[in-house]
């Protein structure tokens, strides 16, 4: 008895500052109550945020609720189902150029392109995965950075993808007769692809293939033991991954307006995993604040004298000391 308490004190000292402020929080919205009002707050200040700010801050928002979208759909494959992806851009880019060639070569309107990118994504997908889940760890994080390497290379090299310069000159889309010109515009359309994302995510999450992606992350091997067919369910998750990112790259297409392949380097993908390793892997408010994180504090620190000329070293130095500190993240899941 003794031994036991001993062991829960010293797992409660471990959990440190952050550890004992999380758990307190985590208490507090099992209240419902609080819970959504704690949600409409946010949500309060998210449609107001453009009234009382900069089209700088704007768009930086904008630019973090972007890569929400990128970190929830990473999230899928990573966080619930514990597969290492490191070309996760490769898929934003199918999505993104699908939309873009549609839209500006053959003069589609975006929004039928939509449909077209979710059917390039899911084929895209399982050409990529079926044969290649079948190996883990490294060797799985190893396949999926040649892939993404091989369609920045092809998107490059490939005349209908305008090559390096990429394409321009894409028509911006209308909202029931809008002309979605404007950065207030933007931000409200990925405000409420963030919204639905969120409730995809939650939805899977609390489903039965999402507790099988749960099952199939803490060991694989004892799931399949246990009657799951954790090769269809990975391809599922996969699928659902690919396709949410190459949703948001067709957004993120007319958003802008154009699209290289400079777009969807290595970094990018590395900065939408550090997303949601950095916020808290199957947690979807901590990927979403790995996302917050990642998109607002190089530029937090831009304008600030001797900080803004080395503010990525700083960044960098912040970034080491919050994963030896918070190892499982800034908003991990809740422990029972």
């Amino acid at each position: 008895m003794e031994k036991s308490n001993s062991n829960d004190a010293a797992l409660t000292k471990k959990a440190g500052f952050f550890g004992d402020l999380l758990e307190k929080i985590y208490t507090l919205l099992d209240n419902k109550k609080i819970k959504w009002g704690v949600f409409a707050v946010i949500f309060a200040l998210a449609l107001g945020f453009p009234l009382v700010s900069t089209n700088y801050w704007i768009s930086v928002a904008q630019n973090a609720m972007f890569f929400m979208l990128l970190a929830l759909g990473l999230n899928i494959i990573v966080g619930y189902t514990g597969i290492c992806n490191f070309g996760f851009a490769a898929h934003f880019a199918i999505g993104a150029y699908v939309t873009a060639i549609l839209v500006r070569t053959f003069e589609w309107s975006f929004w039928l392109t939509l449909p077209v990118s979710f059917i390039a994504s899911i084929i895209v997908a399982c050409i990529v995965a079926g044969p290649t889940l079948r190996l883990r760890s490294d060797y799985l994080a190893i396949v999926t950075l040649g892939f993404g390497e091989i369609v920045r290379i092809t998107a490059r090299n490939l005349s209908i993808t305008g090559g390096a310069s990429g394409l321009s000159g894409i028509s911006r889309p209308e909202l029931f007769g809008m002309h979605l010109t404007t950065i207030t515009h933007w931000y409200y359309v990925f405000l409420v692809l963030v919204i639905l994302y969120v409730i995809i995510s939650n939805r899977i999450k609390n489903s039965r293939f999402g507790r099988a992606l749960q099952y199939i992350r803490e060991d694989e091997d004892a799931a399949m033991a246990m009657g799951v067919n954790t090769a269809k369910f990975k391809l599922f998750a996969f699928i659902v991954g690919a396709t949410m990112g190459g949703l948001a790259g067709s957004f993120f297409t007319v958003r802008m307006g154009a699209i290289s392949p400079q777009s969807f380097q290595f970094l990018m993908s590395a900065n939408i995993l550090l997303s949601v390793v950095l916020g808290g892997m199957g947690k979807i408010p901590g990927v979403m604040v790995g996302a917050a994180f990642i998109a607002f504090f190089p530029e937090i620190f831009r304008d600030i004298p001797f900080v803004g000329t080395a503010r990525m070293l700083f960044f960098g130095i912040l970034l080491v000391v919050v994963m030896i500190k918070r190892p499982q993240g800034l908003w991990p899941e809740r422990k029972r």
